[in-house]
């Protein structure tokens, strides 16, 4: 047979064998849900296809076929890389090049997904030397076939050269920079299970530099040198195994090398194992929130065990002579970390658990705890129960911490990742790793809690005081802030009880402070704190803040300064810590906005609209005055405006478009003048035409065409027809060439108004990966306001390109008159407010085709 139809039958035969291998492997998984037992079956069969295609290439002697890294390590995932090394006895002549070329050609042809080196034993070392990666891969080379005395040969010159203290640094390093590359945290939203804090790799991390040094290749010889404890050892090799089963999971569900929990696949990687949903309605919990929270506890588990072992590796690879110095007669400083005095303190002390976090908030330059300390803790916090929680010191020792002048928040994060925090407020577990699929939130709720918690601290500190002046200097004012560090640690703890959380949590909040003391002025504000913690922000963002009523009854809620400025910090920090891209400049100045009206309010004076106009006004001419205007320049505009323009309007803003509208009254061009938002965060824009129905929804077509952000309309007209509408909106390239965006929105709206052109049909834009993963009902609510003089239009759905030119459209088409719009949009879900009037909203059967109309404009 000729050579060429011998290496087709050969290449046509391994494919075969492979793929059967393969299909048997997983379907075998199928059936008993073992991963080791399928990551040994392919690396058999992987092997056993590399032996017949190294034997078939007929290589010279000296040569020798090693896996590395992952596949060296015994194991291969259903679509990981199969890691080679073709080590040389020498530098290849034309016929080795020739064969070589060969052999990998038909590994590629087979379908193996080949990472793929040849080198020589020198090569080899002088790579290892060079790169921290190809050290760490050598260091779990495996012979495959081949010459046994070349692999011996690289073995020993390996051995000999490894330094194991430096590259332990170089691991701990590399692990730092992986870490901060998934921001520090396990409890990412959608994690890699193989690359984020508290995953495999972890692990990886941990017998790597064990191996390097000699002292463990496994979790059973880690135990063996008295480096973990056997139960440590059960727990890692759990874990690791839960980890596994994910991966493969997820290889065999995505058809490809997939090591993401993304929401995508979380559904049916929940239904894999078997979990199920329970409740309904709102007070469902998803499989996958089930599937995600045994996923966070195992990672929490690997990242404590982690610290532990690096840190007792450290020990024995760096030892330290050290004095220990007294804190007290429990704890000792020990080269800058925290140590007990003996290693049954926890044991015999059991408040020393609390005592601990505290005495490091009373010493700061204290680095950490010593890996014996943290091994106790860990060991002995199940201690902290129902007899523990009812001990008077130790609730003191836990109100210290929360009063500690510094150092709580670190105090709170290390308590949570040592099951401290959880076991002492046993609510406070259940929300340990808990999703929250509400399209804003990116952190699991005790992520959240904390973070709000480290929002609120920051408002006490100088350094910080630049991000938000106002907050930290209602703060500076604010007595006994440690109430409103309360506030915020039971603002969301009653999540996924099913009910509302802001109530239920109020119970939760009032046990708390009614055990530990506190007084019952203060426990009355942090009941309030929770249970009114929603209540700031949805007044501010979707009410109208220039009606009196609002204002009042607002008012009737905080009752006096005092709750109203803890109401205002908690709201600030509750909305920063939920995701970076909710907040934004001009939700800070609702906010603020709102404080400060309700403020003269609770100060006894009344939110006069007559008081109000006139301040507008004459704070208005003021700045005109400094733009040299002449003293009457206002006042065509002005007899044209109503009360409601000036209320709804700051005076810099009235100042502005009088200014821009001074000899332009009675144009027959559209007037269009932009410029940088004075709240400092996007671009405002004033339009000025000849009323006309279509004009919102023209205006929102040209902004969705632009990609463009609407976060705010106020639409007005004059007494003599014309429309006077500011809208501010933004853009991530604003801040690069704002003057060119300037120029361009005032030459191009302007001319697409005066164009008249016909109405474009809204787009059904694209939704994220997010929202078609937790898809959001729409909703649409139309309903009377109090006066019965407008209507207040509510609708909610997932946030995508087009929608609010879509809701404009159907306003246009059933001619609504449109006097305000709020534009919400929390991450991934809008929810947006219309005050709106027109002749089709006191007609039931056209306000029902209306409502209609809308909710298929919102959906996709």
């Amino acid at each position: 047979m000729p050579a060429a139809a011998m290496k087709k039958e050969l290449r046509e035969q391994l494919k075969r064998q492979l793929k059967a291998e393969r299909q048997l492997v997983i379907a075998g998984f199928h059936e008993d849900g073992k991963p080791e037992k399928l990551l040994r079956g392919l690396r058999q069969s992987v092997d056993g296809i590399l032996a017949q295609a190294w034997q078939a290439a007929g290589l010279p002697a000296n040569t020798a076929l090693v896996g590395v890294g992952g596949y060296g390590r015994g194991e291969l995932f259903p679509h990981s890389d199969v890691d080679l090394l073709i080590l040389l006895g020498q530098a290849p002549d034309k016929d080795t090049r020739g064969k070589l070329e060969e052999l990998v050609q038909l590994l590629w042809d087979l379908g193996l997904e080949i990472g793929s080196s040849i080198r020589t034993v020198d090569e080899c070392m002088t790579e290892s030397k060079a790169d921290i990666t190809v050290q760490t891969s050598l260091l779990e080379a495996r012979l495959v076939c081949g010459q046994q005395e070349l692999f011996n040969e690289l073995q020993y010159r390996y051995d000999a050269a490894m330094d194991p203290q430096a590259f332990f640094h170089a691991k701990v390093l590399e692990m730092r920079q992986r870490h901060a590359k998934y921001e520090d945290t396990a409890f990412s939203l959608e994690p890699n299970c193989k690359e984020s804090p508290g995953g495999m790799r972890d692990l990886q991390v941990i017998l790597w530099v064990a191996k390097a040094a000699g002292l463990a290749s496994s979790w059973r010889t880690l135990a063996t040198s008295n480096l973990i404890t056997q139960t440590e050892a059960k727990q890692l090799m759990e874990k690791e195994r839960a980890f596994k089963d994910i991966r493969v999971r997820l290889h065999l569900h995505a058809g490809r090398r997939e090591d993401r929990l993304v929401f995508d696949v979380q559904t049916a990687l929940a239904d894999s194992l078997g979990l199920q949903a329970t409740g309904s309605g709102a007070h469902m919990r998803r499989a996958s929130e089930y599937l995600m929270q045994r996923y966070y506890w195992a990672a929490k588990t690997v990242t404590q065990l982690n610290t532990i072992l690096l840190q007792n590796i450290e020990e024995r690879l760096f030892p330290k002579s050290g004095q220990a110095l007294p804190i007290n007669e429990r704890f000792n400083d020990l080269n800058g970390f925290i140590d007990i005095s003996a290693d049954d303190v926890f044991e015999k002390t059991p408040s020393a658990m609390l005592e601990i976090f505290l005495l490091m908030t009373e010493h700061p330059a204290l680095i950490g705890m010593t890996a014996r300390t943290t091994r106790a803790l860990w060991h002995e916090r199940f201690k902290i129960d129902s007899a523990f929680r009812h001990d008077p010191l130790n609730r003191m020792l836990f109100m210290r911490i929360l009063q500690a002048p510094v150092g709580i928040i670190h105090a709170l994060r290390r308590m949570n990742d040592l099951s401290v925090l959880g076991r002492y407020l046993p609510n406070f577990r259940k929300i340990v790793g808990q999703m929250q699929h509400d399209l804003f939130h990116v952190y699991t709720v005790d992520q959240h809690i904390l973070m709000v918690v480290r929002n609120m601290r920051r408002f006490t500190m100088p350094e910080h005081a630049h991000e938000y002046p106002f907050c930290s200097q209602l703060m500076a004012n604010f007595p006994q802030p440690w109430v409103l560090y309360l506030g915020a640690l039971f603002h969301d703890i009653a999540k996924g009880r099913g009910g509302d959380h802001s109530k239920l949590g109020t119970v939760d909040a009032a046990n708390f402070c009614h055990d530990h003391g506190v007084s019952a002025e203060d426990t009355e504000l942090v009941v309030f704190l929770v249970e009114n913690h929603l209540c700031m922000s949805q007044v501010a963002q979707k009410q109208d803040l220039s009606d009196p009523d609002v204002i009042e009854a607002f008012a009737k809620v905080v009752k006096d300064e005092r709750h109203l400025t803890a109401l205002y910090l908690l709201t600030v920090a509750d909305i920063r810590g939920t995701s970076p891209k909710v907040w934004n400049a001009w939700k800070g100045k609702l906010l603020e906005d709102l404080y400060r009206i309700t403020l003269r309010v609770l100060g006894g004076e009344p939110h006069s609209a007559d008081r109000e106009l006139k301040n507008r006004q004459q704070e208005a001419l003021a700045t005109l005055r400094l733009y040299g205007l002449p003293s009457d320049a206002h006042e065509a505009l002005w007899q044209q405006l109503d009360v409601a323009y000036f209320l709804r309007h700051d005076a810099s803003d009235i100042a502005w478009q009088t200014r821009a509208l001074y000899d332009r009254l009675n144009s027959d061009k559209p007037v269009v003048k932009c410029r940088l938002a004075p709240i400092g965060e996007g671009l405002q824009i004033a339009v000025y035409i000849r009323d006309q129905p279509d004009l919102f929804a023209r205006i929102c077509g040209y902004f969705d065409r632009k990609n463009f952000s609407i976060l705010d309309a106020k639409i007005h007209t004059t007494r003599h027809g014309y429309a006077l509408d500011t809208f501010l909106v933004t853009e991530q390239s604003f801040a690069k060439s704002y003057r060119d965006i300037i120029s361009l929105i005032e030459h191009e709206l302007g001319e697409l108004l005066l164009s008249q052109t016909a109405l474009q049909a809204p787009a059904k834009g694209r939704l994220s990966r997010l929202s078609r993963s937790f898809p959001i009902q729409p909703t649409v609510d139309l309903r009377p306001d109090e006066r019965g003089q407008y209507y207040l239009l509510s609708v909610a759905a997932n946030d995508r390109t087009g929608l609010l030119y879509a809701i404009a459209n159907v306003l246009t088409k059933y001619k609504i008159n449109l006097h305000t719009a709020k534009i919400m949009t929390l991450g991934e879900r809008v929810e947006d407010v219309f005050l709106v009037d027109g002749s089709a909203l006191n007609n039931a059967r056209l306000q029902l085709q209306l409502e209609t109309d809308l909710l298929e404009a919102l959906t996709v």
